[in-house]
């Protein structure tokens, strides 16, 4: 046998015995979004954002966002959802959550954040999902309710062209809210699937 081989046969063992000595990690949360355009598969990330996932998965598997709708579409931006059934009435929700935007995860194409108020520490049940590249929305310092952004907990990882039909429908006026589907672009049911 020569060296070379012997070598390359020696890492291949080392790496294989490495690989099962190391601790099996868990995979990261599935959220299956079903809607009346399509479906939308979440996958979250606990390690970056605890709170907001947990926050978010209490929400998913208490049934909360069944029969919400996507409240608010702006093209070329997001859309977002999580908070108003489809006659536009907001639902109420648990305590608010600390936000975790300095998480190191950016408002990219896809990703899935946290809605909230002017109030940095004001999300809820609403969510959105990015439709572009949004840095302008990603954290830079704890200084201004703008600066701190918007957490990401999430991406999509299958049903872009579903998020991506969405952010085409035509939008309106709707009780005081502007951006409004005029046709209901509603989330039959949300759920937990791995």
């Amino acid at each position: 046998m020569s060296k070379r081989l012997f070598l390359t046969l020696k890492s291949a063992v080392l790496g294989l015995l490495l690989s099962l000595s190391l601790p099996a990690f868990a995979e990261n949360p599935q959220v299956l979004i079903e809607t009346n355009k399509g479906n939308i598969l979440v996958e979250l990330y606990p390690e970056k954002a605890p709170k907001t996932v947990a926050n978010f998965l209490s929400y998913v598997n208490e049934g909360f966002y069944d029969g919400t709708v996507f409240h608010r579409v702006i093209k070329d931006f997001m859309i977002q959802g999580g908070g108003f059934d489809a006659q536009l009435n907001r639902k109420p929700t648990q305590a608010t959550i600390q936000n975790e935007a300095d998480n190191g995860l950016r408002n990219r194409i896809g990703t899935l954040a946290m809605a909230r108020t002017n109030d940095p520490n004001s999300a809820s049940s609403q969510f959105f999902i990015n439709t572009n590249q949004n840095s302008f929305l990603d954290f830079r310092e704890k200084s201004s309710s703008q600066a701190w952004g918007y957490a990401v907990f999430g991406r999509v990882i299958n049903g872009m062209r579903v998020v991506n039909e969405i952010s085409q429908v035509r939008t309106g006026f709707k009780n005081g809210m502007g951006d409004v589907p005029v046709d209901t672009v509603q989330i039959t049911k949300a759920r937990q699937v791995k």
